[in-house]
């Protein structure tokens, strides 16, 4: 018989009660106990919608109020010494790890965060030396395992492998300068195997172990590692499913097969052909093989003729005890359910799955291979064959002028008419910036006023001109501030955008929306991406009215904000039917229509964010340049239609740029801000060791925190910038948006960050 299995869920609940659980403890005005209770109502109810979707393996121990690396970190007391004695309850130190804290006394900032392999997700980066002294402080997979069987349901335990976890984790600031986290493995072995015997001793039967690290390069490095991990936990826990998702093993299998793991877990979503290679490694061992055959990344309904082939293969070389049909990873990347999607037309629903009808599908698909006599699997079947099949028909049909002009891209498109040194020049003329320019990375604090006016737009109960007198106001509003604290470079704020995505695809010819379909970003972070179900293209200018209207109120220069190419592909739920690179063209060139038309509007300064071009890249290196030419061209030929004297931007976020420098280079904007305040200045390294000719603003301190950085702070970081980068090449920005933040610590950071750059006019 076929089992089926679901690796993780959303944590944010139907109606988003998590999240705003979360933010209302933060404000203070939920206490402790209230917030475990909304928790463990969301926990319970996921357990037994999977349960009574028929899944047999449904995870617990996943779940978590911000981060489950972070929830590792701080059951296994990996805590930082700087969130340590300050008089804070066990809650208050993780979110004060997760996000910072400055009040009742106590001023920590927030860890780093890094994007989750090539996801949009972040994770708290764990921070290691010689000194982390590992013990279980809580077990929080047996915890939630005893909570789901006392609400009538058997779980499987998920907990982030020892291996992966050291390896994601980086060293602390006291570790010696040769240190490396993996170095740790003999002291934390221990503690996993305490937890997975607890596990064991509390009846657990198997444990899911994801070990992701498997599917990139550097796995190939850790066999010994591996050897001596499993050896140790084996005998003393659960059946362990070692789990892999999101990539291709490639030669890894060879040293996995040879793991006493009692099951291996691959994504046959992201990488189909690495089935065969798989089988005929394991084939002669007890290994049991789950199947990720449902997708965990994106929202198209999986088609079970296809999924069914896979297994099928599957049950042929090892037989059908052997085989489990699952999602390809956790679908906490996924929104919660369909059922809420009430505005989606017929045609729309039928294309789409959500977490739950994914679990749905999981669980049917093994009841198939399971030879199910029920009417209502084989409905399901028939039911699955029609909806692709439309499908299928749908995406056959194209938009003629939108590939023509695809067709007709050259590459004298992607170049700028002038190299960069002299459309310096004609910049500075043009922009009359002072040394240290100031600025920042586009959006303002969305109100709730803000939140309000929009959703009375969209109920219908103020009209469109009375939204764009409010909007104009509160544009009107951000720039006199701006003006006010003495910022060169303005922006508009964004007051007009929901998402720095979403807003975009609303405005595309292409795109589906939902209502309720929100995914996780960060902590309480979430976002709704849009979908792309057919070829894009650009009806009408998108922001030429806005930043427009903001350059015609002041007389400083204003800078207009788009998204990317390339994020915008990878924040959207995309076609799996035609390329990526396609994909990305086709939104290249409607970008290049809204650029060519800000600079005819007087829009002297223009900022394409690509924050998501180094999460794009794919988890091995032998795909990466065929990824990397399109990306950055795509960027190229949005932003190379104007004059040199139109200052082009671009801004990067919380990602290791080391090792695609080169390429971010080729991108030749004439300004890039980066993130740099959590990642140690870490990326100065880089710069020093390649060498940048454009501008740059790195950024001065972090906007994901509430927590406001003081003068001699950012002061201290420009000190160290400056003994890299050259003052002339200097932009000085926050190091990212400010949509998320309160006016009061926007007000208080800018003037911080305004004075910094006084001083450093004065000094540097």
């Amino acid at each position: 018989m076929v089992s089926s299995s679901v690796l993780g869920f959303p944590r944010i609940g139907a109606n988003r009660e998590v999240k705003k659980a979360v933010e209302a403890y933060w404000a203070g005005k939920l206490s402790a106990e209230d917030l475990i209770k909304a928790a463990s109502d969301v926990k319970k109810s996921s357990w037994t919608s999977l349960k009574e979707r028929g899944v047999d393996l449904i995870p617990s121990g996943e779940f978590s109020l911000y981060d489950h690396v972070l929830d590792h970190s701080a059951a296994f007391n990996a805590i930082p010494k700087r969130y340590q004695g300050l008089g804070l309850s066990a809650l208050d130190v993780f979110f004060a790890m997760g996000r910072g804290r400055q009040a009742g006394g106590v001023d920590v900032p927030a860890s780093e965060m890094k994007k989750w392999f090539d996801s949009n997700y972040h994770f708290v980066v764990p921070e290691l030396s010689e000194e982390t002294d590992f013990k279980l402080l809580y077990n929080k997979a047996l915890a939630e395992y005893k909570e789901a069987k006392e609400a009538g349901v058997v779980t499987r335990p998920v907990v982030l492998g020892p291996i992966s976890y050291l390896i994601l984790a980086k060293a602390a600031k006291e570790a010696s300068a040769n240190f490396q986290p993996i170095s740790l493995l003999p002291k934390i072995l221990p503690v996993y195997k305490q937890l997975l015997s607890e596990l064991k001793a509390a009846g657990v039967e198997s444990v899911q172990i994801d070990e992701p690290i498997l599917v990139l390069d550097k796995g190939a490095e850790l066999d010994k590692q591996y050897a001596f991990a499993y050896a140790e936990l084996v005998p003393v826990a659960p059946k362990i499913m070692l789990t892999t998702y999101f990539n291709r093993l490639d030669s890894n299998i060879n040293f996995i097969a040879k793991l006493p793991v009692a099951g291996l877990h691959i994504d046959l979503v992201r990488a189909p052909q690495q089935l065969g290679e798989v089988i005929a490694a394991i084939k002669s061992t007890p290994i049991v093989l789950s199947l990720g055959v449902v997708s965990g990344r994106n929202i198209w309904k999986a088609d079970f003729a296809a999924a069914i082939k896979f297994a099928q293969t599957a049950i042929a070389a090892l037989g059908a005890d052997r085989v489990i049909v699952a999602t390809s990873s956790s679908l906490l990347h996924t929104p919660v359910t369909l059922a809420s999607e009430k505005k989606l037309t017929e045609q729309q629903r039928d294309w789409f799955s959500f977490a739950l009808e994914k679990a749905s599908e999981v669980a049917t698909i093994a009841a198939v291979l399971s030879g199910s006599q029920d009417p209502k699997v084989s409905a399901a079947l028939e039911a699955n064959k029609v909806s692709i099949a439309k499908r299928r028909q749908f995406e056959s049909t194209s938009d003629d002028a939108v590939r023509k002009r695809v067709a007709a891209i050259t590459p004298d498109m992607y170049d700028r008419k002038s190299p960069f040194a002299t459309r310096k020049e004609v910049q500075a003329k043009h922009l009359n910036l002072p040394k240290f320019p100031t600025t920042t990375i586009g959006s303002f604090p969305q109100t709730k006023e803000i939140r309000t006016a929009r959703a009375k737009l969209g109920k219908g109960e103020i009209s469109e001109a009375e939204y764009d007198e409010f909007i104009k106001k509160e544009i009107e509003m951000v720039v006199k501030f701006q003006e006010k604290v003495g910022l060169d470079l303005l922006v508009h704020g964004e007051p007009e955008r929901n998402d720095m995505v979403q807003y975009f695809g609303e405005q595309l010819n292409g795109f589906v929306f939902t209502r309720n379909a929100w995914v996780q970003s960060y902590g309480s972070r979430y976002v709704r991406p849009p979908i792309i179900v057919s070829d894009v293209s650009r009806p009408k200018p998108m922001t030429v009215k806005w930043s427009s209207y903001a350059q015609s109120v002041s007389t400083k220069p204003m800078k207009g904000m788009l998204s990317g190419p390339v994020t915008i592909l990878n924040w959207s739920f995309p076609r799996d039917d035609v390329p990526r690179k396609l994909q990305s063209q086709q939104l290249a060139l409607a970008l290049r229509d809204e650029v060519i038309d800000l600079e005819k509007a007087g829009i002297s300064a223009i900022q394409v964010d690509e924050p998501a071009i180094r999460e794009g890249l794919p988890l091995r290196r032998s795909d990466w340049d065929e990824y990397l030419e399109w990306a950055v061209d795509t960027f190229k030929l949005s932003t190379a239609g104007v004059t040199g004297a139109t200052q082009t931007h671009s801004h990067f976020c919380y990602s290791d740029f080391g090792d695609i420098f080169p390429s971010i280079q080729r991108l030749d904007a004439d300004v890039i801000s980066i993130e740099f305040s959590k990642s140690d200045m870490k990326l100065l390294h880089t710069f020093k060791q390649y060498g940048y000719s454009n501008q740059i603003g790195p950024g001065v301190y972090d906007i994901h925190s509430p927590r406001v950085p003081s003068e001699q702070e950012i002061i201290d970081r420009l000190k160290t910038t400056l003994a890299i980068i050259p003052d002339h090449l200097m932009f000085i920005n926050p190091d990212c948006g400010l949509k998320t933040r309160g006016w009061k610590e926007t007000e208080a950071s800018l003037a911080n960050l305004v004075a910094a750059a006084r001083w450093a006019r004065a000094n540097a």
